[in-house]
């Protein structure tokens, strides 16, 4: 006898379903899987075995044949266990369907206890679309709960699955979906450094990214940890992108925040973009989609690293191929990079005397190529305080700083993308006085703007007069945007 249930899988960031067909055969006490399973899928069969037993039921006493289709996409992970459990009894006559179809995902411990698996997301997904309920593990509910119109069973046990699967109980009610933000560091804790708050606050409104170069302990790690504070809180579409991102990583985001991810300079290029010997995983820039990727110490960071950086922050996407399987990774993250002047730290102090040979500080500059530093809009240098400034008052708070933000922002929605993300054509729509225009072609002329240079001070004028609430573009607002484009 033949059966089938359904399960799922994530391939990148796109939910697949995943057909989990049961044959029995009349060979005494065989089990086969097949399907391009991976260990742990093929481990399934004694987790299997031992969740029925305990249970209270056996495995049948005849050849069972598993089917993971589609058969060339690769599965990994225990998160089949439950479907396949539920196919066997299925075939077996044990149970029957109460519903016209079902998916399901999850670990099966040998007592019969179903634990959390990677593939929840992806199999509320996939029942959504289809129309049919998710049978998901109890304690993953509130990943599955970000999928709206599904019907949802959460269960503990292979027991309460079969309840679930023979229609004798209703579906979970889903778990409150309260905010669990963590507490946000306030911008108020910086004194001083006028400038830099500036660039921040341009590159929070428009998504321009920003870098900061300076000498030891002059604030520019404490700036870039309060970024995600002054960000607009998630839409419910981009706290979907990000679960899927997330879950792609077989990580779960409980808390609807803005992600702040922080590589050391250590990293590996599969650490920071994605990849891995199986299905490609996402790296850092992705899993901070939406959010900021805080790269410290730029400098530290291998050349070929950084450089590989350049064509993910242009097209805002990173695709990975790995034997034979090609995925998408989304990567549309506000990047923020910190590095000092030199091997020291301290070149164009005004206190302390750099140490450093001009070989040094040369090669430790030519780190940071040319086209890479291009794709920073805004550029800050952040030099050393005053005393009056560090035992001043505080500085603006992160809730005022936001409310700015988020005008900002408001003013771009009609536009169809924030201004970082604008096309030249989008550019040129958008209304500009004589005076921006003749300042712009006046650095064209001299040398001064490449192409993308030219089309990137643009984005930021146009982020300068949203935050001062200007339909029109001025000249006062292209300067400013040239001054953040200075080397440093």
């Amino acid at each position: 006898m033949s059966t089938r249930m359904f399960s799922a899988a994530m391939v990148g960031v796109d939910p697949r379903p995943v057909n989990v067909e049961v044959h029995l055969g009349k060979t005494n006490s065989k089990f086969g899987l097949v399907g391009l399973p991976d260990t742990a899928v093929r481990e399934a069969q004694y987790r299997v075995k031992a969740a029925m037993a305990s249970s209270g039921y056996e495995m049948p006493r005849s050849e069972v044949t598993v089917n993971l289709a589609p058969a060339d996409l690769p599965k990994a992970g225990s998160a089949f266990d439950l479907p396949i459990a539920l196919g066997v009894l299925l075939a077996d006559g044990k149970v029957s369907m109460g519903h016209r179809g079902l998916v399901a995902v999850g670990e099966l411990a040998l007592d019969g206890r179903v634990r959390p698996s990677r593939g929840v997301l992806a199999a509320a997904m996939v029942a959504a679309k289809q129309g049919i309920p998710c049978l998901v593990p109890r304690a993953a509910m509130s990943e599955a709960a970000l999928v709206p119109k599904v019907d949802l069973f959460g269960v503990d046990k292979l027991s309460e699955a079969l309840r679930a699967m023979e229609g004798s109980v209703e579906p979970t009610a889903p778990p409150p979906s309260g905010s669990h933000a963590s507490p946000v560091q306030d911008l108020a804790d910086v004194r001083g450094q006028e400038l830099a708050r500036r660039g921040l606050e341009i590159a929070a409104a428009g998504r321009h990214h920003l870098l900061m170069s300076g000498p030891p302990g002059m604030g520019k790690t404490m700036l870039a940890k309060r970024l995600p504070g002054i960000l607009p809180p998630l839409t419910q579409t981009e706290e979907m992108e990000l679960a899927c991102v997330w879950a792609a990583a077989h990580r779960g985001r409980p808390v609807s925040i803005r992600p702040f991810r922080a590589p050391h300079h250590t990293t590996s290029v599969v650490g920071l973009l994605g990849g891995g010997s199986g299905i490609p995983v996402p790296g850092d820039l992705s899993l901070a989609h939406h959010g900021v990727l805080f790269l410290d110490e730029l400098g530290e960071y291998p050349a070929n690293l950084v450089d590989a950086l350049r064509q993910p922050l242009e097209e805002g996407t990173v695709t990975i191929t790995r034997r034979g399987i090609s995925t998408t990774f989304p990567c549309r993250a506000l990047v923020v990079a910190a590095t000092n002047p030199c091997p020291c730290g301290w070149r164009n102090d005004t206190v302390k005397q750099c140490q450093c040979s001009p070989a040094a500080a040369g090669r430790y500059r030519r780190r940071l190529s040319g086209p890479l530093l291009d794709r920073f809009d805004v550029r800050v240098f952040l030099g050393r305080m005053e005393t009056e400034e560090l035992t001043g008052a505080p500085g603006e708070s992160t809730a005022a700083v936001r409310r700015r933000v988020e005008q900002a922002r408001q003013m771009q929605i009609p536009r169809g993308a924030l201004n970082g993300d604008l096309s030249s054509s989008d550019l040129d729509a958008l209304p500009w006085d004589g005076g921006a225009r003749q300042v712009l072609s006046y650095n064209l002329d001299r040398g001064n703007l490449t192409g993308r240079g030219y089309d990137r001070v643009r984005r930021v004028s146009r982020t300068l007069a949203d935050l001062e609430g200007c339909e029109l573009v001025t000249d006062t607002h292209v300067l400013e945007a040239l001054s953040f484009r200075m080397s440093i």
